[in-house]
């Protein structure tokens, strides 16, 4: 098994890994999963955003003048933060790359950046979601007031109708969570970053996998992914 190869024998090079996916297919969740199993650093770049702002970097509020607008924040801020990011020490085995890249442009920096340092990207993740399910994932959620913790009306209702089984806080549905936001966010991810499907499809690094699986078995469908990866690239090399 790669999970019991990678904790035997760390990889001398870095491996970064690619998981895109629309908003709502479970890409921060199947990540999180990933990153364990894997002993990789999780990078997603909405983290990175509220980082870079919570300590008022330059990089940080010149991202938030965007982000208020709903627009996504230009490629070479977003690229500086990423690889500054990768630089640090709990990176050093490699990465999941968790919303990013989300443009060519973007890809192709990442790519000239990984190069120069004689390094790659092992495998682009796709978790492929119809667009009728990502609109009724996205338009139930709500959120704890209090406590930040996360319900969905479909698939993790509360005890209580607008309340929270943790704390017993006020339950909210953020602007961002409504359907005709929902809407708008799928279509600036399928005009924006869809085309980065076949960008790296093209490459040969893309695999696809079904994310209106459970998500035990999304996650094991990437781990099988991640395996057929490795394995190939160790016959490359």
């Amino acid at each position: 098994m790669i999970v019991e190869e990678r904790e035997n024998k760390p990889s001398e090079q870095p491996r970064y890994y690619v998981l895109l996916g629309a908003p709502g297919a479970g890409k921060g969740t199947q990540a999180e999963a990933l990153t364990g199993i894997l002993g990789l650093a999780h990078v997603a770049s909405g983290d990175l955003f509220r980082d870079y702002l919570s300590r008022e970097t330059e990089l940080g509020l010149l991202a938030k003048k965007y982000m208020d607008k709903g627009k996504l924040v230009p490629d070479d801020v977003t690229v500086r933060m990423v690889l500054e990011r990768l630089a640090e020490p709990d990176c050093a085995q490699g990465a999941i790359l968790d919303g990013f890249p989300r443009t060519i442009a973007q890809a192709e920096a990442l790519e000239a950046a990984l190069r120069e340092r004689g390094q790659r990207i092992e495998a682009v993740l796709y978790i492929r979601v119809s667009n009728e399910e990502l609109l009724r994932r996205l338009s139930g959620r709500y959120i704890c007031k209090n406590c930040q913790t996360v319900y969905h009306i479909r698939f993790s209702p509360p005890k209580r109708p607008g309340a929270c089984d943790e704390c017993g806080g006020e339950l909210y549905q953020r602007s961002d969570d409504t359907v005709e936001t929902a809407r708008k966010r799928l279509d600036v991810y399928f005009s924006q970053t869809a085309p980065l499907v076949e960008w790296y499809r093209e490459r040969g690094v893309l695999i696809e996998v079904d994310g209106e699986q459970t998500i035990p078995e999304v996650e094991a469908s990437l781990l099988e992914a991640i395996e057929s990866a490795a394995r190939v690239g160790g016959g490359e090399e």
